[in-house]
């Protein structure tokens, strides 16, 4: 035969061979450095983000997340840039569309949103805001998209969640602009969800982020003062804004949440409210738990948004709980966070999602660098936790046999959304 290597090549996808490049393939070594410096080059290395001192940094839980946005919005002297995946109509948008009426003299308001999460928003909420004096824009619209049954771009959603103030203070989360988002998290129809407030030189990745989606919507380069150099430092945290958008290989979203789950030497708390982790993230989980380190996953129970995902996460749990991964679920009502805690200073706060969608998605979180904003976060977590319910692998291996096809049909689904 004059040239084997097509054939071999052949052989060997079909053989289901990890080759160099397959996304399954990655690992990332457990030698993270601990030292500021050290890790902040090991984040640099992964996904091209450093973390850069000079940052103040805050929690914002809950239905507070409107008092930050009102707070910023009329605190704005030059620009204000919201990107959200859900902004629909009702009350948190009527607060938040007066306060940008509201606004000071001269101070450009820039507003991007989803079609998909943003149901009715053209119709009712659009209006009102181009009579503010805003420019909108609406990303990937969906026209001729949905008749098509183009499924991967209907996947391909602006899921980021993101407000810029003058370029130097800015917000990213799970939150969406709807009364979901209202109330404290501890009863049905309030979800419960997590953002990080920044001020300092890590709002500028925020900043480009919304620079890179405003473009492509049909929006112009942001002027030079949405990027004011050198940002004043505010605080001591370190901190990066790690972008990411869909990939047919690997995606820096897998890249981010591996390197954390690599960092983790004592403590690795994870919440996430689409919680189906790809094989390498298992088994990183799962090799992190048999080496001593606490594995705890806080996902949501009975009151979850969209029932296959559930069921999806759910089929997951087996293989790490009997590896020494331990799990929760929230029953108080949706939760919505999507958190990492390392140890006792690393933490990561953002709109990405462990599941397949996510990695189709255009995401980011704030990776932080500081003692003080993880305690914060534990304090969280651990008050999270008792609004959960323990899985036990004791019990969860006795489950039945329509339980356990149920979990996999819902896997198998997902795969192909």
């Amino acid at each position: 035969m004059k040239n084997p290597w097509p054939l071999l090549v052949l052989a060997l996808l079909l053989a289901g061979c990890p080759l160099p490049n397959h996304r399954h393939a990655l690992r990332i070594r457990d030698d993270v450095p601990e030292s500021h410096e050290g890790l902040s080059l090991a984040w640099y290395q992964t996904v091209g983000v450093e973390l850069e001192p000079g940052n103040q940094v805050e929690l914002v839980h809950n239905g507070r997340v409107f008092d930050v946005l009102e707070r910023e919005i009329r605190a704005a002297r030059s620009s204000i840039h919201i990107l959200v995946y859900i902004w629909r109509p009702g009350d948190p948008s009527e607060r938040l569309v007066k306060a940008l009426r509201e606004r000071n003299p001269g101070v450009t308001c820039r507003i991007l949103v989803d079609p998909l999460g943003s149901m009715r928003f053209q119709a009712d909420v659009a209006p009102q805001l181009v009579a503010a004096g805003c420019e909108v824009r609406v990303f990937r619209s969906l026209r001729g998209t949905i008749a098509s049954l183009n499924l991967k771009r209907i996947q391909a959603r602006l899921h980021r969640k993101l407000a810029v103030r003058d370029g130097v203070a800015g917000l990213t989360g799970g939150w969406g602009i709807w009364k979901s988002w209202e109330g404290g998290g501890r009863k049905p129809g309030e979800w419960r969800d997590a953002n990080v407030w920044v001020q300092g030189p890590a709002v500028r990745g925020i900043q480009l982020a919304f620079a890179q989606n405003w473009q492509e919507a049909g929006g112009g380069m942001l002027p030079p003062e949405a990027f004011p150099e050198p940002i004043p430092t505010a605080g001591q945290a370190r901190a990066g804004f790690v972008t990411h958008t869909g990939a047919p290989v690997l995606t820096n979203a897998e890249r981010m949440s591996l390197l954390a789950i690599a960092s983790a030497k004592k403590r690795l708390w994870i919440s996430n409210s689409y919680f189906i982790p790809t094989g390498p993230i298992q088994d990183m989980l799962i090799a992190k738990a048999k080496a001593g380190v606490d594995v705890r996953v806080l996902t949501p129970g009975r009151h979850h948004d969209i029932p296959p995902v559930h069921e999806g996460q759910r089929a997951t749990y087996a293989r790490l709980l009997e590896n020494g991964v331990r799990i929760w679920e929230y029953e108080v009502s949706m939760m919505h966070s999507k958190t990492i805690l390392v140890d006792e200073r690393l933490s990561m706060v953002g709109s990405t999602n462990l599941d397949p969608l996510a990695l189709n998605a255009e995401e980011g979180s704030l990776v932080v660098d500081d003692v003080e904003l993880a305690t914060r976060l534990a304090e969280a977590f651990e008050e999270d936790m008792r609004h959960s319910v323990e899985i036990r692998w004791d019990s969860w291996r006795r489950r039945g046999l329509i339980k356990r096809l149920s979990e996999r049909m819902a896997v198998l689904f997902g795969r192909y959304l």
